[in-house]
């Protein structure tokens, strides 16, 4: 496939829709950029993966015959962050990088067999102990010199951006909104230990593996609390948000296995429901309506 490579079209309106001409540009230059990184290193791509969200995904086949994947990010997203996180790591806990081309934000990571996703396991309560057992093989500290935002960089940058679009709380409601903004300040203030986060580990994000029992893929890479880390995987798997008895029942769960207190976790989670709202907002979107839902059920639990 590597001389005629296809692009979803839902795929290409959702990186213009979002990214604009930029994004128009990039994925014009896709098909090119992806077929010369696959001959330089000798694999024979797949069609694209469906549905892909921002970034291209495809499995392919090296010249020694395993199965590998190509990856390439959005210049506007991750482009510096997900390989310095994969690097970091090294394989711990986490898909493995085995090249990269900073200048394109193409990698090839290995293929993660048999790749069934955590969301296929019925059991809610050994889900939740996986995933907390994968967020403390990959948590580590910061390296001196890195690329990856802060917490507080996210927060403080989309509650800015939120009111500077809206002039206010916008399609939120105002309490909520507040709320959020006021425990946010009171969380960052009181750091509880510092570490790169995967910043969006949810029921998608962790799949079975051979090499580790459970892998993590598609790293965001921000500095933080760990308990920030929990957020992605309470509000999840969206859009059915889970009632607030099973939300307290995770929260028990991810207390014990990472040894945060609950109401640390809570607090987090329900900031981070909130501000995966703000970012949907402000990318034109009108799917935050689940991740209010979520934060109000964790307030209630605060």
């Amino acid at each position: 496939m590597n001389s005629d490579i296809q692009l979803p079209a839902g795929f290409r309106e959702r990186v213009v829709r979002v990214t604009g001409d930029a994004g128009q540009a990039w994925v014009d230059s896709l098909p090119g950029l992806v077929a010369e990184a696959a001959r330089r290193w000798d694999v024979v791509l797949d069609p694209p993966f469906e549905p892909m969200s921002y970034n291209f995904v495809a499995s392919a086949t090296s010249a020694d015959g395993s199965r590998v994947v190509l990856k390439a990010l959005l210049p506007e997203t991750v482009r510096r962050t997900e390989p310095a996180m994969l690097a970091l790591c090294d394989g711990r806990g986490m898909v493995r990088l085995l090249e990269h081309e900073p200048e394109s934000g193409i990698m090839l990571l290995e293929r993660i067999e048999p790749g069934m996703p955590l969301l296929e396991m019925a059991d809610d309560e050994e889900a939740t102990r996986i995933a907390a057992r994968v967020m403390r093989r990959f948590w580590s500290e910061p390296p001196p010199v890195h690329p990856f935002p802060t917490v507080a960089d996210w927060l403080l940058r989309a509650f800015e951006r939120h009111r500077r679009e809206y002039g206010g709380s916008g399609p939120l409601k105002q309490d909520l909104f507040e709320r959020a903004e006021v425990l946010s300040s009171e969380l960052l203030a009181s750091p509880a230990g510092t570490v790169v986060l995967h910043g969006d580990l949810h029921h998608w994000n962790i799949l079975a593996a051979t090499r580790e029992p459970w892998l993590a893929i598609d790293p965001q890479g921000v500095v933080g609390e760990p308990a920030f880390e929990v957020g992605a995987w309470l509000r999840n798997p969206m859009p059915n948000i889970p009632e607030t008895s099973v939300l307290a029942r995770r929260i028990a769960v991810l207390a014990e296995e990472l040894d945060i207190e609950r109401d640390r976790l809570t607090a987090w989670g329900a900031v981070n429901a909130v501000l995966s709202a703000l970012w949907s907002a402000e990318n034109g979107g009108t799917n935050w309506g689940p991740a209010i839902t979520c934060a109000e059920r964790l307030f209630a639990l605060v």
